[in-house]
């Protein structure tokens, strides 16, 4: 099992209404995110718009390749670009694991 943390940024400007969108994400993306194989996922956003992620899989780039191709994230993609300026997808920075506790 792969314990991944990646790193975005969201506007500051906006990150009222980006808590909002992630207050209601769509049934068919959290059933596509698990699908493809993202398991204990969660996000965490600074004030600064520091935005961090942690997800769980057992194949970090083969969750990645199966949500590049479904439908639901691409029209996710797009709503949440506003936020970002580009595709999350694309633009997130996966951070090294350097200690892990048991």
């Amino acid at each position: 099992m792969e314990r991944v943390c990646f790193l975005l940024r969201v506007d500051p400007m906006r990150l009222d209404a980006y808590k909002q969108h992630h207050r209601n994400v769509w049934p068919e993306m959290q059933d596509a995110l698990r699908e493809a194989g993202w398991g204990n996922y969660s996000l965490f956003l600074g004030d600064d718009g520091l935005l961090v992620g942690y997800v769980e899989t057992e194949d970090f780039e083969a969750a990645q390749r199966a949500m590049a191709g479904s439908d639901v994230n691409d029209r996710w993609q797009r709503q949440m670009a506003e936020f970002f300026g580009e595709r999350a997808d694309e633009a997130l920075v996966r951070l090294e694991e350097v200690f892990h506790l048991e």
